[in-house]
């Protein structure tokens, strides 16, 4: 694929257009059709189908078949050689994945290059987990024995999510896989076509077919028939509160199994003692990172009053610095991914403003200087807000910083806890003891000290309280994917 020529407006060739089922893209001569748009631009660039609860029982059932026929029962290191091989490819194919998500998702070209890698590494890891998920003994009166299996669930339904297409995709998929279930995937709507490529690549690397599925189209549509299937083992969903909520009434119909992941309002906690380069750069990565667009985003500055006023102004000024542009040529920042959502973010920020909020910097919508098109939103830092306002308490997911002072660490925590969300918080100390205090108490399912998204896929990653339940990444989230069965035998 060629940047200069899609940045002219051509159309890229050979994307997939249909489900991706039983091993092989297809639709339906009279499926209906549905554009996938350029977020830099604003404009469509490919159509793909919108499917039908026809689709997903389709794929359903190849799931199935594939499961109890072929990839439960295949030798988990033969599992793992295919998986190691897509992680190979997907490495190799990475700069024509890159770019296609940063079509369908509007971020930078360097953050999608480093989305792709990162996907690539997620099936190399759980490729080296496949034949290591061992059970235990258990320690019973003599003449017994006693042990565990973890034997896979079965067939896995995964919501994916429109910020974080390639990622969220292989986060699930990898895992699942490596424990032995089979897949069908619904990317989201407006981002449908890397998960698609995914599935492909996966077959290409030996995946037998019916193993992993992709069914692209609306949540009604096919999301609704998917998690309602009475034929799925388990669910993985990321996105809204709401929706999530809808799922998990859905599931209870089957008592399925679940994974949510709901979003959050994440607190950076930044003490006066502080690294203050590294704690700047940090802060405006945690909300700036994916024009904001992240579950995860650290959205709260959290920041002790000796050093509010130098830091604010600091990141004020330097926030007024990014350069916006389309995503292909790879600005320092992007557009938000739809018009709606970017109508969303502006509604929150101007209803803000009419109860009095400060905007320090931003608070208005943007275009692309080179085109004059495109759904962007200015990097936007709010002041000192209280913790009952909708700033601090409500998901922006978008650019929005909103500030909050603490009079010291204590306060701080408070201050931390003070929302409905738990997903993540972040820590700049450089006091081990106070770090390592604020990592216990802060009600989160992961704490960052000193470095805002350290870790990697070796980290299981989840939320508490409103940002959902379960883990992903690291050896807990293959669990996920995993039922326990307890054996005890007299002797």
């Amino acid at each position: 694929m060629n940047i200069e020529d899609i940045l002219a407006g051509k159309r890229p060739e050979g994307l997939p257009d249909g489900h991706f089922i039983d091993g092989q893209f297809r639709r339906a001569s009279d499926a209906e059709m549905m554009e996938s748009f350029d977020a830099g631009r604003g404009e469509a660039f490919a159509s793909f189908v919108n499917g039908t609860a026809a689709d997903v029982d389709e794929a359903v059932a190849s799931a199935r078949k594939a499961f109890v026929s072929v990839w439960r029962d295949m030798a988990p290191a033969e599992r793992g050689r295919i998986l190691n091989r897509a992680a190979s490819l997907l490495s190799e194919e990475a700069e024509r994945f890159a770019i296609v998500e940063t079509l369908d998702c509007g971020k930078t070209l360097s953050e999608a290059r480093g989305d792709v890698l990162g996907a690539a590494r997620a099936f190399e890891y759980y490729a080296g987990a496949t034949d290591k998920l061992q059970g235990t003994s258990f320690p019973l009166a003599k003449g017994y024995l006693g042990f565990s299996l973890n034997e896979p669930m079965g067939v896995s339904a995964q919501i994916i999510p429109w910020n974080y297409p390639i990622s969220t995709a292989a986060r699930g998929m990898a895992p699942a896989l490596a424990a032995g279930c089979c897949v069908v995937a619904k990317p989201a709507e407006q981002t449908p076509f890397t998960a698609l490529m995914l599935a492909d690549l996966l077959s290409r690397a030996g995946l037998p077919d019916g193993v992993c599925n992709v069914i692209t189209g609306t949540g009604a549509a096919v999301g609704a028939p998917l998690t309602a299937h009475k034929d799925i083992d388990q669910i993985t969903f990321t996105g809204s509160v709401v929706t999530g909520q809808r799922v998990m009434r859905t599931a209870a119909e089957h008592v399925t199994r679940l994974v949510l992941e709901l979003g959050g309002k994440s607190p950076v906690v930044v003490l006066g003692d502080c690294n203050r380069e590294a704690a700047i750069d940090g802060v405006l990565g945690a909300i700036f990172e994916n024009a904001g667009q992240i579950c995860s985003a650290g959205s709260r500055l959290v920041i002790e009053r000796s050093i509010h006023d130098e830091f604010v102004a600091e990141l004020v000024k330097r926030a007024e610095k990014y350069r916006l542009g389309h995503g292909l040529r790879d600005p320092d920042f992007g557009p938000l991914n739809s018009a709606a959502h970017l109508a969303k973010v502006a509604g929150i920020i101007e209803a803000a403003k009419a109860r009095g909020a400060e905007i320090l910097t931003g608070g208005e919508t943007a275009t692309d200087p080179e085109t004059g098109k495109g759904w962007f939103y200015k990097p936007t830092i709010i002041a000192d807000t209280p913790s009952d306002d909708d700033l601090v308490q409500e998901e922006i997911f978008g650019p929005v910083l909103t500030v909050q002072i603490a009079d010291n660490a204590e306060h701080a925590l408070a201050l931390a806890n003070d929302c409905q969300y738990g997903l993540v918080g972040g820590i700049y100390t450089q006091d081990i003891s106070r770090a390592l205090t604020l990592a216990r108490d802060i009600d989160a399912g992961q704490i960052f000290v000193n470095e805002y998204f350290a870790g990697g896929v070796e980290v299981p990653f989840g939320g508490n309280k409103m940002s959902g339940f379960g883990r992903e990444k690291g050896l807990e989230g293959m669990l996920s994917y995993c039922k326990s069965k307890n054996i005890a035998i007299k002797l």
